[in-house]
């Protein structure tokens, strides 16, 4: 029987009418909105990340969609898990993740967050600054540290680093200073951007990080572990063109082999690449209007619902129906009273009347994670698995 790694992985989604039998179902059995992540596509993204990058261990940035069961999908899968907060950590723990297989990967943690990562046994974390470095030594002694270090983030949809990352000039001390005091300078961290779909990105972060390796040697420095973050691109539209997943993690796997040894552990933290292609966001029309020479139609989510990546995560989606015909310019809204909650000015659907679905593919990241179901009093998207 083929193991779990040699299974063939299919890289065509599901087809339109696949998707919409799918969304039928389930409108049979739920209301709008509603957020289907079929658990098929999660373990086709899990697997297809292992078969391109065999050798980088996979920990689940679990902000992009903490639901309980895609956390227990990945749990079973076998990965490891990215948290930014001691909520989060607490999360993935009850599930039955292991401490060991956490990174605490936010480079600014509170006192009391790092105290209960300690408690927690949870003793794998990511600083980019000195006076980080001194709560981690005085609250969680001998915490295994990686440095987070700035790199490019050009043409990525979301830039990571303009808020973390330590000048790569100041690595080596940085590092020596971890083991200063008492801490395991274990390695660099970098993060290329979110939705990252130049593989430049990904090539001058690893040349800078092996240039550290090799100052870090002649310090008498051991690093071990390299981090190469998020930000593995995911189709949101279906005639997207940029370069896909396997391109760059092929461009990856030729840098790691030539620019690093053997025995370097090499982690990453994917989660939009993970998440995002297993969800469907079903929506319906509550209201229509003609105005300013277009459609108005009202929908029972919007940006301060499920449509927050517009905002949050600098997002477009592709906004489908399952009525057919003539297409029209329309105006797509949200049900709240605020204006700002318009998800788009412009988009070519045909004529729909109150009750008819819209739905967007691929919007299984950030999207229920951001969400604020308090404003106004909308709720938002129910999450239901499906497979």
């Amino acid at each position: 029987m083929p193991t779990l790694l040699e299974r063939p992985i299919s890289e065509r989604k599901t087809s339109s009418s696949g998707i919409e039998n799918i969304i039928r179902k389930a409108l049979k059995r739920h209301k709008t909105p509603l957020m289907l992540i079929r658990r098929s596509a999660l373990e086709q993204q899990y697997f297809l990340f292992r078969r391109n990058l065999p050798q980088v261990g996979i920990y689940y940035a679990i902000k992009a969609n903490p639901h309980l069961t895609i956390i227990k999908t990945f749990i079973r899968l076998g990965a490891s898990f990215d948290v930014a907060s001691a909520t989060e950590m607490n999360l993935v723990l009850s599930l039955g993740a292991k401490p060991e297989r956490i990174i605490f990967a936010n480079p600014i943690k509170s006192i009391e967050d790092i105290k209960h990562a300690r408690n927690r046994n949870v003793k794998f974390m990511v600083f980019d600054n000195e006076p980080e470095l001194y709560k981690i030594a005085k609250h969680c002694p001998k915490a295994t540290v990686l440095l987070r270090i700035k790199v490019g983030n050009v043409g990525s949809l979301v830039e990571l680093s303009l808020k973390f990352g330590a000048d790569p000039d100041q690595a080596v001390f940085l590092l020596k200073k971890a083991k200063q005091l008492g801490l395991n300078a274990a390695g660099i961290s970098f993060h290329v951007g979110s939705q990252c779909t130049n593989a430049e990105n990904y090539i001058e972060a690893l040349e800078v990080t092996a240039a550290i390796f090799g100052q870090a040697k002649k310090e008498e420095l051991d690093l071990n572990i390299l981090d190469i973050g998020g930000g593995f691109p995911i189709r949101h539209f279906d005639d997207d063109t940029h370069p896909n997943f396997e391109t760059i993690a092929r461009q990856i796997r030729i840098e790691l082999k030539r620019l690093f040894d053997k025995n370097v552990r090499v982690i990453a933290e994917p989660g939009r690449f993970l998440t995002g292609p297993a969800g469907t966001l079903i929506t319906q029309v509550v209201g229509r209007t003609f105005r300013n020479n277009k459609n108005y139609y009202y929908l029972n989510d919007g940006i301060y619902g499920d449509f927050s990546g517009i905002v949050f995560d600098h997002c477009k989606y592709e906004f489908k129906t399952l009525r057919r015909g003539q297409k029209f310019l329309s105006t797509l809204a949200g049900p709240t009273c605020d204006s700002f909650d318009t998800i788009s000015m412009s988009e070519e659907l045909p004529e729909l009347d109150v009750g008819n679905v819209i739905y967007v593919r691929n919007i299984g990241a950030y999207s229920s994670a951001s969400a604020d179901s308090k404003f106004n009093g909308f709720a938002s998207a129910k999450i239901v698995m499906v497979d």
